[in-house]
């Protein structure tokens, strides 16, 4: 364990309505050996849970070096400090392709801060941007809307399916196209977050995206995934279903998980920087009435 410090403080309370609270000789777990009087008074309030706080007035400190005890202002071992933000969404620029022959956003300026100086106070400017594109674009979520009429849609889908949901990675080999029941049986997936990773993100953006021999996960494996109980499942492939020409444009894994209002991720990217198991996963859109699907800011935790 490294250096610990803590602040011992005198600190008087003014509270908005009304009120005051006096302490003296307080003492508190502190990031590291300098900090402010503002900055330890802020960790002072969330550490006591002090509402309607007006002001605080830090007196008499002296810092300690002394092991933490524990709180709710300065992180300790094991409070989750070290976790990790993994990307798992690609960047959406002006022009891009997503699925080849489909058309690209078109990013423009709406306002420009030049425009903006006439409409505000001197000194003050902003800048607003307009995108014109079509719902599929990018890293995006399918909603039930997407491929069944008179189903859930973007505002039907309850956060419980899209945030904070513990995940579980499905490795595929290389050279695998069809995700099957039998590769999914070792997983335990019962309320996460499936995603599969099968390395094919790296064609993104190239003529190699979209080729026949993209992986996909097949209808058996969907409807394993709904009878296990799957939250939503995701992967790094141009489409979760076979979109090669052999496939006549059947599309059962979007047919059975969207019948089962299981929400589905396309266009991921990054899986290979996280774990079996062990982190959070989400992919949050908007909620646009009447949209099916629409892009996402897809990420993971990862605890240490």
């Amino acid at each position: 364990m490294g250096e610990q410090w803590r602040a011992q403080f005198d600190a008087e309370v003014s509270f908005a309505n009304g009120g005051g609270l006096r302490t003296e000789g307080f003492r508190l777990d502190i990031p590291g050996r300098e900090i402010t009087d503002d900055d330890l008074a802020a960790l002072f309030v969330r550490h006591l849970g002090l509402l309607m706080v007006a002001d605080v007035r830090i007196s008499a400190k002296t810092i300690i070096e002394e092991p933490h005890k524990g709180g709710r202002g300065a992180a300790v071992e094991g409070s989750g400090a070290d976790r990790r933000l993994v990307e798992l969404s690609h960047v959406i620029n002006d022009g891009m392709t997503t699925l080849p022959g489909w058309p690209g956003p078109r990013i423009t300026e709406w306002l420009t801060f030049a425009a903006s100086r006439e409409r505000y106070a001197p000194d003050t400017e902003f800048h607003v941007a307009r995108i014109d594109m079509i719902a599929n674009t990018g890293t995006y979520l399918d909603t039930p809307a997407h491929r069944w009429a008179g189903r859930d849609d973007l505002t039907g889908v309850s956060l419980d399916r899209l945030a904070d949901l513990p995940g579980v990675v499905v490795r595929v080999p290389a050279g695998i196209r069809a995700v099957d029941r039998l590769m999914l049986a070792p997983y335990e997936v019962a309320g996460r977050a499936v995603l599969l990773h099968t390395g094919w993100d790296a064609h993104f953006g190239t003529e190699r995206y979209g080729a026949p021999e993209a992986p996909y996960l097949t209808g058996d494996a969907a409807q394993a995934l709904v009878d296990a109980g799957a939250a939503v499942v995701g992967i790094d492939s141009i489409n979760i279903d076979d979109m090669s020409p052999a496939a006549a444009g059947v599309r059962p894994a979007h047919s059975t998980l969207l019948a089962a209002g299981i929400p589905i991720v396309e266009h991921l990217t990054g899986l290979d920087a996280l774990p079996p198991t062990g982190f959070r996963f989400t992919a949050a859109p908007p909620m646009v009435a009447g949209v099916g699907t629409f892009p996402v800011r897809a990420f993971a935790v990862v605890n240490p």
